[in-house]
């Protein structure tokens, strides 16, 4: 039932429509989905935010909770989407992508803008735990029966591992409360509900909630439409688009959070929203994808060749940033470090497509 929702509601085979289009209505997809994509992702989770604060959660639940699942959703959506259309590689893609883009390119931007400051208690215990996600994706991945036609044939995430990615995730984010606790965060409502209450009504926020929502899978769509008739044209594999400029859009949300944060001297905001959205793009993003198709989410070679060590590599690297960061901040020669690695992972991604 799903499944056709989605195809009969949603696609009115754009896919096919634009497959005759110009370049330049191609490219105005990609870039009015991108846009449209991630000013809706922000009104969703203001509006989730606000309505949460507005019936009394506690500032710490609010924070484990709805606000980094906010973030995630247009990956969410956008690989859900994507796998139930058909598109396995790039639903996976988009998950794998968006790690490399957030730990890369977007906490690169935002160490350069100023050094962040460094909770290493709480980075250290966030980190393994998002080292440990990257790693169960691959292992999950990996065709463990036929490891010889691992490079040539790929392998495949299974739904049964959507469904285990889905049950940790209730994990993760139960664990995250705990340990937001045990650091002293204060567990009651926040004050800022009562301005919520005196700005909008429910019924109002409800409906912006529905609003945003309608239009991060309508933009969910469009991206996907156009990613997809890019890759045939420029004979990339799917998977490729997917990590790259699929992955840069759907991040959207944790860019401008990450901008906005370091702007504002409080970095520290930057560093746990990547971390929180790594670890949530794995259980989150393809867990759902893989959960919604009964075949699963097929792990093209390329990703064994080059987005698996890729994800692997950003990931090792800032554990080495952290490493060899003094005192309390991480310091900008570690944002020129992830950003140069982000850009010769866009050059290599193409060159070995």
């Amino acid at each position: 039932m799903l499944e056709a929702f989605f195809e009969h509601f949603f696609a009115f085979d754009l896919v096919t429509w634009l497959h005759g289009a110009p370049w330049i209505l191609i490219a105005l997809g990609l870039v009015v989905g991108v846009l449209m994509l991630g000013k809706s992702a922000d009104v969703l989770v203001d509006e989730a935010t606000e309505l949460s604060l507005k019936l009394g959660m506690p500032r710490v639940i609010v924070g484990a909770t709805i606000v980094s699942l906010g973030t995630t959703t247009p990956e969410a959506v956008v690989s859900v989407m994507a796998a139930v259309g058909g598109t396995p590689g790039l639903a996976l893609g988009n998950a794998v992508g968006s790690i490399i883009c957030d730990t890369g390119l977007i906490l690169g931007i935002a160490c350069l803008i100023a050094p962040i400051p460094l909770d290493r208690w709480l980075v250290n215990r966030q980190g393994m735990v998002q080292f440990g996600a990257g790693l169960l994706l691959i292992a999950m991945c990996v065709p463990w029966t036929r490891l010889d036609t691992m490079m040539t044939q790929g392998g495949l995430l299974p739904q049964w591992g959507g469904f285990l990615f889905l049950a940790l995730l209730g994990v993760y984010v139960m664990w995250s409360i705990r340990v937001a606790k045990s650091k002293g965060i204060s567990d009651e409502p926040a004050e800022d509900a009562e301005d919520a209450e005196e700005s909008k009504s429910t019924v109002a926020m409800v409906f912006m909630l529905l609003v945003a929502t309608f239009f991060v899978v309508v933009s969910s769509e469009i991206l996907i439409s156009a990613a997809i008739e890019t890759a045939a044209r420029l004979n990339v594999p799917e998977g490729v688009i997917a990590a790259t400029l699929v992955a840069f859009g759907t991040s959207l949300p944790e860019l401008t959070i990450a901008i906005t944060a370091s702007l504002k001297g409080r970095g520290e905001l930057a560093i746990g929203n990547v971390i929180g959205a790594d670890i949530l793009n794995v259980l989150f993003v393809a867990g759902a994808a893989a959960a919604v198709t009964p075949v699963g989410l097929t792990a093209a070679p390329e990703f064994f060749r080059v987005q698996f060590p890729a994800m692997l590599a950003v990931l090792i690297t800032f554990r080495i940033a952290i490493m060899f960061a003094k005192g309390d901040q991480l310091p900008r020669w570690a944002g020129f470090l992830l950003v140069g690695f982000y850009f010769a992972y866009l050059g290599f991604s193409f060159v070995m497509r």
